[in-house]
């Protein structure tokens, strides 16, 4: 069989959200058909990248982002559509479909977002059977993020939002199937189409990249993981640090927050010279080290759509982790049991502190973590629903 996938982003290496999933599906289908990769880079790509996606693939196209990107996305509002997808509309990628298409028969086509939707719309690809990968409902991740903005930013991401679930609602009309990360996710997305509609696909972790390290934690630390230019995670920063970390600094006077993650925010980077404690290390080649070091797993998210890989891939390694409930409305898990949940900010100080204070506990809270994600969260069982709609008889 010959599939088309379509990704916004390249998707290796495997090293954030999107394209951790992106990898593991192209990984998936490449064992059981021959794949032709299309996708855009909005970053300079390293010549080993593209080795390792051709190691998978039948062939790659890597499309670098065009200039007048913030035109595109004018012209698409103006237009009636989404920001997202005028900011995804590559002429030059269009191209690249259109030839592979011409020169080969599809048995599917697979896109990792709604707002690469257009691109299956191509004449090209009428009669292939189409499968949106959605993950999770962005129109909803728009409401979301119109609730906590400020005007006038609130109006535009409730516009993006609204102008977003409208291509969502038209998605089971005409692919094959629309999939979804967590139960949570398809009932709201079933919720404005029709029962049934998404396809439950969830997130695994590399069980044994991210296992456990024989090392002690140092006293009295915890760690933040996550893509610091991405707002839910500087929001998350920044909420801690201000609202939650005082308290703990007052309880544990040489208690340690150290936030890791790829191009922090000028807004981030400020918090380490505003309060005492607080590191921001930014991108390193591998968080492991610092997760293994940490006593304490901490991922303040308010703002949080679908599963959170920084989430599984911290229970992976047998770490006591303490979230927010919006992190952990995709997962099956008990609080109390595999890690522990906070919300409002006095919530935050005692779990957290506990924690510090008792090593046998994050231990044991660790322990159960780790056989959570090897029941729940192994990708080849994770993406079989998927794959099931991609290969289709």
């Amino acid at each position: 069989m010959a599939v088309l996938y379509i990704t916004h982003r390249v998707p290796f290496p495997p090293d954030k959200g999107d394209r951790i999933r992106n990898y593991h599906v192209l990984r998936d289908m490449a064992r059981r058909a021959k794949v032709s990769l299309a996708c855009l880079a909005d970053e300079p790509v390293n010549p080993a990248v593209r080795t390792e996606l051709e190691k998978l693939c039948e062939r790659v196209a890597i499309v670098p982002a065009s200039r007048g990107r913030k035109l595109r996305m004018a012209l698409s509002l103006l237009a009636g559509h989404s920001i997202s997808e005028g900011a995804f509309a590559e002429r030059r990628l269009r191209e690249v479909i259109r030839d592979w298409t011409r020169r080969t028969r599809f048995d599917a086509a697979v896109i990792s977002a709604s707002s690469l939707a257009p691109y299956l719309k191509l004449k090209e690809l009428d009669a292939v059977p189409k499968v949106v990968d959605l993950v999770d409902v962005d129109s909803q991740k728009w409401h979301d993020f119109a609730d906590a903005a400020m005007i006038p930013k609130r109006w535009l991401y409730r516009l993006e939002a609204n102008r977003i679930r409208a291509l969502e609602r038209g998605l089971p009309e005409w692919t094959r199937g629309v999939a979804m990360v967590s139960s949570a996710e398809a009932r709201i997305f079933d919720s404005f189409t029709h029962p049934g509609a998404a396809t439950v696909a969830a997130n695994g972790v590399d069980l044994e990249y991210f296992a456990p390290r024989q090392v002690v934690p140092r006293p009295n630390s915890c760690v933040f993981v996550g893509a610091m230019d991405y707002w839910p995670n500087v929001d998350g920063a920044i909420w801690f640090v201000r609202d939650i970390w005082p308290g703990i600094r007052e309880q544990i006077p040489d208690a340690e927050f150290i936030i890791v993650g790829r191009k922090p925010t000028p807004e981030v980077q400020m918090l380490a010279k505003r309060m005492p404690g607080v590191t921001v290390v930014g991108s390193v080649p591998d968080v492991r080290p610092f997760v293994a070091e940490a006593s304490v797993v901490v991922v303040p998210l308010r703002l949080a759509r679908g599963i959170q890989n920084k989430v599984l891939e911290a229970m992976a390694m047998g770490k006591a982790v303490v979230a927010a409930p919006p992190a952990l409305a995709a997962l099956k898990t008990e609080p109390g049991v595999q890690l522990l949940s906070a919300s409002i900010p006095e919530e935050w100080v005692a779990p957290v502190c506990g924690l510090f204070a008792d090593p046998k506990r994050c231990q044991e809270l660790g322990a159960a973590a780790r056989r959570y994600v090897e029941e729940h969260h192994h990708w080849g069982t994770c993406l079989e629903p998927l794959m099931a709609k991609v290969f289709q008889a």
